[in-house]
């Protein structure tokens, strides 16, 4: 279903409901507290760290100690199905969410 090139869908009720896909994560504002992880059921996000040159890296057991913060990243945004769970627990408002517009 398409309204002006934006692709929508339906609930189960009826209703008209319009997916907004996960974008980004704002690096400097994510506290890597995991509770968007936790909710999605989708395997769309890694806990990545930053290390002391502010480089975004994967937590390894070599790598540790090493790590300045933890941040989530997403590493699979084509499983996104754009419920936005992510955002709505995210402590930080971290996430930007765009709607899928067709051509």
């Amino acid at each position: 279903m398409e309204k002006s090139g934006t692709v929508m869908g339906t609930t189960r009720g009826g209703a008209v409901w319009i997916p907004r896909f996960v974008e980004s994560i704002d690096e400097e504002k994510c506290i890597g507290c995991g509770r968007c992880f936790k909710v999605c059921g989708r395997d769309i996000l890694s806990l990545m760290g930053v290390d002391s040159e502010g480089a975004v890296v994967p937590i390894t057991v070599d790598n540790e100690d090493e790590i300045d913060k933890k941040v989530m990243s997403i590493a699979h945004p084509e499983r996104c199905i754009g419920c936005e769970a992510c955002a709505k627990v995210c402590p930080k408002k971290c996430y930007v969410h765009r709607e899928l517009v067709s051509s």
